[in-house]
């Protein structure tokens, strides 16, 4: 019996857990740490007056197919559901809210004069808008900042009332902290072929596959959680919880475990834990958020010690459980994103401090079913709160003022009265934001550090700080990431002469064309 290698994941959020299930189907010792009680990171779950509902991630993109493979191997494809087609709206500062236009791009419209677009900048903004079409052609698309260019092309009612909302929701940024190529892939090369923003836009609508972008799970997006850890159980990994890694030593060549096989290879790492145990490994990926990740490998490495964790916004979750006769119209259609009212202008009714709002119930046909059951007038509505350059409020309020914010928003921004008698469930979940990685500079940025850290030896980094935030980001990083460690385990063995059967962990001492390693 050939002793496996052991990989250390450290960090039980998805990038972790995807990363180490990859390890785990080939055969490799996998041990997660998670300091938190409860693996997943920001794909969580809570129960909300009797309804289970995502406190995060609550869909995924379908774009390249990555997630949704993911599922399809965990015996989760029967669970996937696609959301209402009604979609989401828009707020705009004067009051007026109106369905958020459906062909177009991250806001930008590909026709500027349709009747949707009118419906929210106005004639004088879409004729502005439709300028677009014949200013000079854009002969080559290098462009970098997303509000510079969507503002030059098609003006301010555009950037303001479609682009800046959607990309609050999405990224929890504004337009001019984006960058084109990241933000919109595909754009500056669909901006050369057609001359203008709007019909760059169109290509690109028209090139997309048919069907929905988005997808979740029945049950809610934290049922993949318990799918992967299922199976990390199945395959024999170590999972963790509760517990931190207060330090990472490299090894000076000499095993720690008190009982290994006599053909095993000396530990690489140490990992010093909260609970003053240690966990010997070959080999560690950092799954962790930015600032965790940078204190573990800042003794490693020069370059990293130099580097400073980024400032990101800590994004809050309200999450109000109401019933509510009036919702059942789905007034707003799936939600709403809220648009910035001009500095220093008078907000028309109530100041809103909510950047958007998704009525759950709406969008979710699995959720609808399972808040009605007993209770037929019953919602869920969850509201967003802080976003990258600005302060967040909410913070500051202990658990039933931002109650009391949250139904004031809802009822603001849904357009139907609401109150405090209405709501019979009510949680909050701040969560750490990340940089997106299509703001500018991010990714070169994340390139020079995950070379900063692979240099290092042994050792792998993953996770949204690097990625950028969505699990259509984060699955394919992590398993970037178990694929560079996978590769330096067979090369391990190859060097030891040894094939190595990942399903018996047996082995062949013979590396000659003759040996046969099934």
């Amino acid at each position: 019996m050939i002793e496996p290698r052991h990989v250390l994941v450290i960090g039980g959020g998805i990038a972790g857990l995807v990363a180490a299930l990859d390890c785990a189907r080939v055969g490799i010792r996998v041990t997660v740490v998670e300091a938190a009680d409860r693996a997943g990171g920001s794909v969580a779950t809570e129960t909300v007056a009797g309804i289970r509902v995502d406190t995060g991630a609550e869909s995924y993109a379908t774009r390249q197919g990555t997630v949704r493979k993911l599922v399809d191997e965990l015996g989760l494809a029967d669970a996937v559901v696609t959301p209402a087609s009604a979609g989401a709206w828009v707020r705009l500062p004067n009051g007026v809210s109106a369905p958020l236009p459906k062909a177009g791009l991250l806001g930008i419209p590909s026709n500027p004069l349709a009747d949707d677009v009118r419906r929210v900048i106005g004639w004088s903004g879409a004729i502005r808008a439709y300028l677009d079409r014949i200013r000079p052609v854009l002969t080559i698309g290098r462009e970098h900042n997303l509000g510079d260019l969507v503002s030059r092309r098609m003006g301010k009612a555009v950037l303001d009332s479609l682009v800046a909302p959607v990309t609050r929701g999405v990224y929890s940024a504004d337009p001019a902290d984006l960058d084109v190529t990241r933000a919109a892939p595909g754009l500056n090369k669909a901006l050369t072929k057609a001359g203008s923003l709007s019909g760059a836009v169109a290509l690109l609508r028209a090139a997309a596959p048919a069907g929905s972008n988005v997808e979740g799970l029945a049950g809610g997006m934290y049922t993949l959680v318990e799918a992967i850890l299922a199976e990390l159980r199945r395959r024999e990994a170590t999972v963790l919880l509760g517990t931190t890694v207060t330090e990472l030593q490299r090894q000076g060549g000499s095993t720690l475990d008190s009982e290994v096989a006599a053909d095993a290879q000396p530990a690489t790492w140490r990992a010093l834990l909260d609970d003053d145990t240690t966990i010997d490994a070959d080999y560690v990926i950092v799954a962790t958020p930015e600032a965790e990740a940078l204190r573990l490998l800042a003794p490693l490495s020069a370059e990293l010690a130099t580097e400073q964790p980024i400032q990101t916004p800590t994004v809050e979750l309200a999450t109000l459980v109401i019933d509510a006769a009036s919702l059942d119209v789905k007034p707003r259609g799936t939600g709403v994103l809220i648009a910035d009212r001009p500095e220093g202008s008078r907000p028309a009714g109530r100041a809103i401090m909510a950047k958007a709002l998704t009525h759950s119930t709406a969008k979710w046909q699995w959720l609808a079913d399972e808040a009605g059951r007993e209770h037929p007038h019953r919602h869920v509505v969850r509201l967003s709160y802080g976003r990258l350059g600005q302060a967040n409020q909410t913070l500051g309020l202990d658990d039933e003022a931002l109650r009391a914010v949250a139904v004031a928003d809802a009822s603001e921004i849904l357009g139907v009265p609401l109150d405090a008698s209405q709501v019979v469930g009510f949680t909050r979940t701040a969560w750490v934001g990340t940089l997106p990685g299509a703001a500018i500079g991010q990714r070169e940025r994340a390139e020079r550090l995950l070379d900063a850290a692979v240099a290092i030896g042994d050792l792998d980094v993953t996770g949204g700080w690097l990625s950028g935030t969505g699990l259509a980001s984060v699955i394919p990083d992590a398993l970037a990431a178990s694929a560079r460690i996978r590769h330096l385990v067979a090369a391990s063995y190859l060097e030891d002469g040894v094939v190595v059967d990942p399903h018996t962990r047996t082995g062949i001492n013979d590396t000659s064309p003759d040996a046969n390693p099934s």
